[in-house]
């Protein structure tokens, strides 16, 4: 090994203690309690060396963006495979939240701190929505194979591509209208998805209902198909039950019905017995003339 490479090797060495010194200050402490000189004491080294290696603390949160996203893709990369576009599509939403939930601070430090680092995060994905407007979004062979969808690409553009090439599919199938811009729909879609995290990390109301079934509330209403079935069959329930009710009430109203009935026969047999024990043979003219 030449000195050359051995410096190098030592260069990046320090860059990844640096890294992995902040990622830890962001996960106990939250990003607001980063700074240049806690990280230089969590490796003791001094704060001008890591000058050496990033410039701000802000570019140090730039780079723990773009590997938590890398992260996130991970996560994403074996849905590809998932043979139906929808389905893909939920397990992906399924994917995102869950990664907002066990990496509250890195979600926070991606997609709710500032823009730039956002922008860092996502890197190239303004020129994979340029390409999903073209209409030539890979296929989901390719992002099986992960061609096209590897960690090692800009993390940004290929997370875009799983979720637009599993639009395209639909629109393909026409399970999406024709003229549906599939880059706008994959935009409110996540936007819908980071809606959800982004409440779950920040709102202490929400969600009133297993955070669980609002996801699968929210994935059925974009993507229907199984999950949409579920609110009809609810609904086919409550009618069922509804026309239940009136043979309840039919039911309970005829089961009242003999005891009216019976009180009534009762009065005229117990008058029968009066009148016989009066020893009057023919009653009911009798008290017709009396009464007249």
């Amino acid at each position: 090994m030449g000195i050359a490479e051995r410096k190098n090797r030592q260069k990046q060495a320090l860059r990844e203690r640096i890294l992995d010194a902040a990622r830890r200050i962001v996960m106990r402490e939250g990003f607001a309690a980063l700074s240049m000189r806690k990280i230089a004491d969590a490796i003791e080294y001094s704060p001008a060396t890591l000058y050496l290696h990033f410039a701000s603390r802000d570019e140090i949160a730039q780079a723990l963006c773009a590997e938590g996203y890398a992260q996130l893709l991970e996560t994403f990369v074996p849905l590809a495979g998932i043979a139906d576009p929808a389905e893909r599509l939920k397990a992906l939403g399924r994917a995102y939240v869950a990664f907002g939930v066990a990496h509250p601070e890195t979600y926070r430090l991606i997609f709710m701190e500032d823009p730039s680092y956002t922008g860092a995060a996502l890197g190239g994905a303004a020129k994979g929505k340029a390409v999903a407007g073209d209409g030539n979004g890979i296929t989901a062979s390719d992002e099986a194979s992960g061609e096209a969808a590897a960690p090692e690409d800009d993390p940004g553009e290929a997370a875009l591509h799983i979720m637009i090439s599993a639009l395209e599919e639909l629109k393909a199938a026409g399970r999406l209208s024709a003229s549906m811009d599939v880059a706008v729909w994959a935009e409110a879609f996540w936007a819908n998805l980071h809606g959800i995290v982004a409440l779950n990390l920040t709102c202490p109301v929400f969600p009133s209902a297993p955070l669980d079934t609002v996801v699968e509330v929210a994935l059925g209403a974009w993507l229907g198909t199984s999950h949409a079935t579920q609110p009809q069959s609810t609904k086919t329930t409550a009618g069922t039950r509804k026309k239940k009710s009136p043979d309840v009430r039919t039911e309970s109203s005829e089961e009242s019905e003999p005891e009216p009935d019976n009180e009534p026969a009762a009065q005229p047999s117990a008058k029968k017995s009066a009148k016989a024990a009066n020893g009057v043979s023919v009653p009911a003219p009798r008290r017709k003339a009396t009464s007249a």
